[in-house]
């Protein structure tokens, strides 16, 4: 059929391209590895010979200090962010197109 809505294009197609995906999906995943990356940045500045040791510690700051983590989580993604969003950004700017 010529009129199907399958043979339409979506709205925002060429924005989930674009970003790789759905918004919500793509800034969850972007937040989550924002923290990783900032984890790993302040354990490398903190302590670059004992890493592991560092992120014992995070982690026993975040359960000792319970709400105040959320400062703690909000440091790591800032410093994160930093690094990770330019990268991500682009990456998709001049990354080569994906035809679907």
């Amino acid at each position: 059929m010529q009129n199907d809505v399958r043979d339409l294009p979506a709205s925002h197609h060429g924005l989930y391209r674009f970003i790789g995906g759905s918004p919500l999906a793509v800034a969850f995943r972007l937040v989550l590895l924002s923290i990783l990356v900032g984890v790993v940045l302040a354990a490398i500045g903190f302590d670059p010979w004992n890493i592991i040791h560092s992120i014992r510690v995070l982690f026993q700051r975040l359960w000792d200090l319970g709400f105040d983590a959320i400062s703690w989580l909000w440091r790591y993604f800032l410093l994160g962010a930093v690094i990770v969003v330019p990268i991500w950004f682009l990456s998709r700017l001049f990354g080569t197109p994906r035809g679907r």
